[in-house]
């Protein structure tokens, strides 16, 4: 198999350049064998031609979600992606563009854990009898579960349009993941007024949800392929919509409210 050219961003905040490095076959007993991923690339130019290369990583098995950085232009998880699916050519690894750059592939992702801290906590309630967990039916339990294998990579948060354009706010906008853990808990069988509008993740446009657009694009690039768009966006607005917007609802409670008496 030929070398390879891998052009990896070197830098931090303030500034830097791609620079190439020839990653020759056989080195250190790397083969480039078809399970060969990136990140095992990256470790090879950390022994053998760049020492100070900067790069997050942790388990190697795709489910920390520490390796996130974007390779030939997408986010990626950089232990998940093989080289033998990437098209020939030389190999493009950069940060994630949606976040301040430490250093070369080191992004400091603070800002989503100032939005986690803003997220509710679930309160669930305590079923009256044994009735109320015959009626939690399976199919709800796999809907919240499902929202629930986020491994926080933030490759989600990354190629969110929202925070790419306008930078990371906490105060104005959670994002794709955040979006997911609302529904979550809102989607829980057993949580405390579950179907209240004074639920957080129902309140008017939570977490800026409404500059959410709906591209899909977070639920392309998710490693776990948790649905976040059709399963956690979508739903949020029909619900918030319902809650807040629907004329007949509205007709409803002003019928249901108590009348004061007069005299």
């Amino acid at each position: 198999m030929p070398d390879l050219t891998l052009s990896v961003f070197r830098g931090t905040d303030k500034g830097g350049e791609f620079v190439e490095f020839t990653v020759e076959h056989g080195i250190n007993g790397v083969k480039h064998q078809d399970d060969t991923v990136v990140l095992d690339l990256l470790h090879l130019l950390q022994a053998t031609q760049a020492g100070d290369l900067a790069v997050r990583w942790n388990c190697k098995s795709g489910r920390c979600g520490s390796c996130s950085v974007e390779i030939n232009g997408h986010p990626r998880l950089a232990c998940a992606t093989r080289v033998a699916d990437l098209p020939p050519g030389p190999i493009t690894i950069a940060p994630m563009k949606a976040f301040p750059v430490v250093k070369d592939l080191v992004c400091d992702v603070a800002y989503n854990y100032e939005v986690s801290k803003k997220t509710p906590a679930v309160q669930l309630r305590e079923p009256d009898n044994d009735d109320d967990w015959r009626t939690i039916h399976q199919i709800d339990i796999e809907r919240s579960r499902e929202l629930g294998r986020c491994i926080e990579c933030f490759l989600c948060q990354d190629v969110c349009h929202v925070i790419r354009d306008h930078g990371p706010e906490p105060a104005s906008y959670a994002g794709p993941r955040y979006f997911a853990r609302l529904a979550e808990i809102a989607w829980h069988p057993l949580l405390n007024n579950s179907r209240e509008p004074a639920t957080p993740a129902v309140s008017k446009n939570p977490g800026g949800l409404g500059l959410c657009n709906v591209t899909r694009c977070c639920t392309d690039v998710c490693p776990e392929g948790i649905r976040i768009t059709d399963d956690a966006i979508i739903p949020l607005k029909e619900r918030v919509v319902s809650e807040h917007y629907d004329p007949v609802l509205w007709v409803l409670r002003q019928l249901r409210r108590p009348r004061a008496r007069d005299g």
